[in-house]
């Protein structure tokens, strides 16, 4: 598949925190790797709460001084994203088993998991949790665990696509 361009989408509840987090991980780790044109990623929520918004100030504060970009707005995942998507990742079981309803309705042939299921010291069915109620911690937390995952993440994408 050489002219395929591998699609990923990260989700979470509200697509405020957690979602638009890993997807400015792992578009940092995209871009530094040079195949900014080979992958695009996005996030999205399974609920609505916060489509049109941007990201949540404390999760765009944490990524700020790593040099990671929350640009996104929240939008709500589809039925139909699953047509164009080649991954599909959640954050949680809960998220996972929201998609999971939504995919039994589709012809989804890509990959529907857990994103710290690419964390290769993260245990079978680790999560990321939800910062949103916590303190400023738990969004360099949710950081220091999205960007685990989505260097297994990539090299995965690499193994699975023939990329550099």
């Amino acid at each position: 598949m050489p002219d395929h361009i591998v699609q990923v989408c990260f989700v979470c509840l509200g697509n405020i925190c957690r979602s638009p987090t890993a997807e400015g991980v792992m578009q940092r780790l995209v871009d530094d790797s040079g195949l900014g044109d080979k992958i695009c990623v996005d996030s999205a929520g399974t609920a609505a709460y916060h489509v049109g918004e941007r990201s949540d100030k404390r999760s765009r504060e944490a990524a700020r001084p790593r040099g990671i970009a929350l640009n996104s707005r929240g939008r709500q995942f589809q039925t139909e994203d699953f047509e164009r998507f080649d991954y599909v990742l959640a954050m949680d079981e809960s998220n996972l088993m929201d998609l999971q309803a939504l995919e039994d309705a589709t012809e989804h042939s890509g990959h529907l998991g857990l994103l710290r299921a690419f964390d290769a010291i993260a245990p079978p069915g680790a999560e990321v949790p939800d910062p949103y109620y916590g303190g400023d911690s738990g969004f360099e937390d949710v950081l220091d665990l999205c960007e685990a995952a989505c260097r297994g993440l990539l090299e995965r994408i690499r193994e699975d696509f023939e990329l550099p």
